[in-house]
C-alpha cells in the first residue's frame, strides 16, 4: 500500500467530508486484496459505508431537531394497561401509514393513560424512518406564533411548520386562549390540514374543547372539523399509569417501614 497515495486520499476525504471513507479505506483495500475483489467492488463498498454513516447521522440530527422532552419508545409501553381503544388502534398507527396519507391522530381522555408516551413513541419511530418531526406543547407553539407575529416573521414560521412530516402538539387544553390566540392557533394548525400529519394529545373530551377557545362555538366547531376529518380518534379514558405507579411506590415504602 503506497503511503504517499494513502496520505493524499486521507487529506482529500477529509476535505470532502467523507469520514467513513477515510476510516474504512485501509481495511477494505486489505480485505479486497486478500479476496481478490475488483476496483469497482472496493469503490462500491466504500460508498456504501459512507451512505450508512450519513443515514445514521441524519437520523441523529432529526431526533435532536424534533425536541422530544424525553425519549419514550413504543416498545416500553405496557400495552395491556392501555385503554381498549389504544390497544386496538396502536398496531395500525405503528405502521406510520397515517403520515404517508397526511392523516391526524387525536389522543383524548384521562390524564396519565399513555397519550404523550404513544405520541412521542410514534414520533421517535418516524424519525428513525427518515421523517422530519417536531414535538411541541400547544402553549409553546402559541408563544412562538405570537412572537413571530410581533416580529413580522410569522410567514417564515408557517413555512417551516408546513414542511414537517409530523407535528406533535401536546397538552391541548391545559390552558385557554383569548380570541386572538385562538384564531392564531386555528390558522396555524389549519396549514397542515389534509396535507401533513399532526398528533394532538388532550385531557379534554371534544365536547369540552370550546372551553379552550374562549367558548367560541364557531371557532371550536371549525377546528374540530379540520383536525378530526379522516383522523384516527383514540379514546384514552382509563386508569392513570402514574397514579398506579405512585400507589405501588407508596406501598413499597410502607412495606419497608413495617
Amino acid at each position: 500500500m503506497n503511503k504517499l497515495v494513502m496520505s493524499q486520499i486521507n487529506e482529500l476525504s477529509l476535505a470532502l467530508r467523507l469520514p467513513a471513507f477515510r476510516k474504512e479505506i485501509e481495511t477494505i483495500i486489505k480485505d479486497a486484496s486478500t479476496a481478490k475483489r475488483s476496483h469497482e467492488q472496493v469503490i462500491l463498498e466504500l460508498l456504501k459505508k459512507e451512505q450508512e454513516l450519513r443515514v445514521i447521522n441524519r437520523k441523529k440530527i432529526q431526533m435532536r431537531n424534533a425536541c422530544f422532552p424525553q425519549l419514550k419508545y413504543l416498545q416500553d409501553i405496557r400495552r395491556p394497561e392501555l385503554p381498549e381503544d389504544a390497544i386496538a388502534k396502536l398496531p395500525e398507527l405503528e405502521t406510520l401509514d397515517f403520515i404517508k396519507t397526511g392523516k391526524n391522530v387525536i389522543l383524548g381522555g384521562s390524564p396519565g393513560t399513555g397519550k404523550t408516551h404513544i405520541a412521542i413513541g410514534l414520533g421517535i419511530k418516524a424519525c428513525q424512518e427518515g421523517y422530519n418531526v417536531l414535538f411541541t406543547t400547544v402553549s409553546r407553539l402559541l408563544t412562538q406564533i405570537r412572537e413571530s407575529h410581533s416580529a413580522r416573521s410569522l410567514r417564515g414560521l408557517e413555512l417551516k411548520f408546513e414542511k414537517y412530516d409530523l407535528v406533535i402538539c401536546d397538552e391541548f387544553g391545559y390552558i385557554s386562549f383569548d380570541k386572538q390566540g385562538a384564531e392564531m392557533l386555528f390558522n396555524h394548525l389549519s396549514l397542515r390540514t389534509g396535507i401533513k400529519s399532526t398528533i394532538i394529545t388532550s385531557n379534554l373530551s371534544f365536547e369540552k374543547w370550546n372551553e379552550i377557545f374562549g367558548k367560541d362555538a364557531v371557532l371550536t366547531a371549525a377546528l374540530l372539523d379540520r383536525l378530526t376529518h379522516k383522523a384516527y380518534l383514540l379514546n384514552m379514558n382509563g386508569k392513570s399509569y402514574r397514579m398506579k405507579e405512585t400507589k405501588q411506590l407508596l406501598q413499597k415504602q410502607k412495606d419497608k417501614a413495617a
